[in-house]
């Protein structure tokens, strides 16, 4: 990827891969793709030392498909599932999560049931922030301290809840650069007809000045509200 600065990280995010058996929420079809998309991304950020990889939901092509495939090319990433799902076949078995962990992947959370993250009452912050968190620390053998926000949705209140409780990184679907080793770090989301093309042009857009504007204004407001 082209950033056009050297301080400047690409973070892609992938959801599931191969073909989606039924939708578990409306709209989850447009973030799965097929192995042959799949494989030809990747093979399109071998050496970007600019781009970090990351996986939400923890859906069973996890650890099915991308981890070999990651492997393959010496990629790494970090994986974010949704605790509530532990249990779901289709999803990541705490087996499954450690065999990440083993093969030198990252573990975060994505929350307990894959709700917005924005006017969380006290109960479901608890339940978002600490249970999960408690959970897929306990699936996985290890402390897990880094966040992605579900649906991409968050405000004010939950970051300050999430600085609170010390998450080290909170990742979102901002669809704009990050800077390396800053607490809250956007993510482009790959989508059904996404190509290797479309990608390249979306990073482009988001490092030319009125957008870097722009998606900087619209973070401020996330934060805010």
């Amino acid at each position: 990827m082209v950033t056009g600065r050297e301080n400047r990280q690409v973070n892609i995010c992938f959801h599931g891969i191969g073909r989606l058996q039924a939708e578990r929420e409306p709209g989850e079809a447009q973030y799965w793709i097929s192995l042959k998309q799949f494989q030809h991304l990747l093979d399109i950020l071998v050496n970007r030392p600019e781009v970090a990889i990351s996986f939400d939901d923890g859906n069973r092509s996890d650890v099915d498909v991308a981890l070999p495939s990651l492997l393959e090319r010496g990629l790494q990433a970090t994986f974010f599932p949704i605790a509530g799902r532990l249990s779901d076949p289709r999803s990541l078995a705490p087996a499954a999560l450690r065999e990440l962990l083993d093969a030198g992947m990252a573990v975060g959370t994505h929350g307990m049931w894959h709700r917005p993250w924005r006017r969380l009452t006290a109960a479901e912050t608890r339940e978002e922030f600490d249970q999960a968190r408690e959970e897929i620390s306990e699936a996985a053998g290890q402390p897990v301290t880094r966040a992605a926000v579900p649906l991409g949705q968050y405000d004010r209140k939950a970051l300050a809840q999430l600085r609170r409780r010390r998450y080290t990184e909170v990742n979102t679907s901002d669809r704009r650069l990050a800077r390396p080793g800053a607490w809250l770090q956007p993510r482009f989301s790959v989508r059904a007809d996404e190509t290797p093309q479309t990608l390249e042009a979306s990073v482009a857009a988001a490092n030319a000045p009125v957008m870097r504007v722009r998606n900087s204004v619209v973070g401020l407001l996330k934060r805010l509200r």
